[in-house]
């Protein structure tokens, strides 16, 4: 970042510097001020504010441009953040059991890859998820390392919240916010620095609808979407709008969505995706998948080319009982099977 930028957008005709800069509208409504008129710089709008005006606001007219330069960087850092996640590989290095016996292991996971991860309830598959969203360095109860294209992350996007290198959906994600859908998508959109916020509103809105079993329209209160909703809605958002090149899913199959072309998306936007799951097309639809017991990790396996072709089997059944599902939705008999 070079003060000659700050200066020139300083001195830009302010129709010019809205055009160039759009998001600067939110630091000039941020103040309570208007914007700049046409053919007017914000160094000559800064310069003819009334001290009454600014006193209301309780600005001191010196620090005006030092806010409008902060504002700038901060912008600029966002975007950057948005364009160099750069992560090429995540690296799993093995703690211990609940028992303290060693996982003798050390996994590498790259973009595009899916990986699944079973065992029973209470095994210890949430606190892997957990060390992996956190880069644990041996200071979680498992002891394991997790390493980010090789080397242990920096202290500050471990603990970042502006720059999470990790996405997490949850079984449980609730809304709070009393706003449509739209304007929960558009608000992160801007938020992005996106530049057709209502573009990419109307594709994630679109795709989510597309996962969902039941349809929603832009309009739905978020309070009012139902959890199949609120996940086919987060997934559609993370794939479109998330900066974090990592993804980790918790049982997707309770979400009533559809789930293999929820993890595909992903996929397709080159997602590390690491899912805990009890769904047999979701575990066999990973490259490998981890085996946990008693809180380790006790086996890797690689998807064999024979559980390859079983999952064209299962999908076939889990198509069939999908098939089910609608009908008694739908308030029909069963009866046809």
């Amino acid at each position: 970042m070079n003060g000659d930028r700050i200066t020139t957008l300083l001195r830009m005709d302010g129709d010019e510097l809205l055009r160039s800069e759009p998001n600067l509208r939110d630091f000039f409504a941020s103040l309570g001020l208007c914007l700049p008129r046409e053919g007017e710089s914000a160094t000559d709008y800064f310069a003819s504010l009334e001290s009454g005006l600014l006193e209301d606001l309780g600005i001191e007219r010196s620090e005006l441009g030092e806010r409008f330069a902060a504002f700038v960087r901060l912008m600029d850092g966002l975007k950057s953040a948005r364009l160099n996640q750069g992560v090429e590989s995540v690296t799993i290095r093995g703690g211990h059991d609940k028992d303290g016996n060693q996982e003798a292991l050390e996994l590498t996971v790259r973009p595009g890859e899916v990986i699944s991860i079973v065992g029973p309830t209470g095994s210890g598959k949430s606190r892997l998820l957990a060390d992996i969203e956190w880069m644990a360095q041996g200071d979680s109860p498992t002891g394991r390392i997790i390493l980010i294209n090789g080397q242990a992350p920096e202290a500050g996007k471990r603990f970042s919240i502006d720059h999470k290198l990790v996405a997490q959906l949850s079984q449980n994600m609730n809304f709070v916010m009393d706003m449509t859908v739209e304007e929960f998508v558009a608000m992160h959109a801007e938020s992005r620095m996106v530049e057709d916020v209502a573009g990419v509103t109307a594709t994630i809105i679109g795709l989510a609808n597309d996962l969902a079993g039941e349809k929603f329209s832009p309009a739905t209160p978020v309070t009012s979407l139902s959890g199949g909703q609120s996940r086919a809605l987060m997934i559609a958002d993370t794939s479109c709008l998330s900066s974090s090149p990592i993804v980790l899913i918790d049982e997707i199959e309770n979400a009533g969505i559809d789930r293999k072309r929820a993890v595909r998306t992903l996929v397709d936007k080159r997602k590390i995706v690491l899912m805990a799951t009890h769904d047999p097309v979701l575990a066999l639809m990973g490259d490998r998948r981890l085996v946990i017991k008693n809180g380790g990790i006790s086996r890797i396996l690689e998807t064999s080319a024979v559980e390859r072709a079983n999952l064209s089997r299962f999908e076939e059944m889990d198509n069939c009982l999908q098939a089910v599902r609608n009908a008694l939705r739908r308030g029909e008999r069963i009866e046809g099977v």
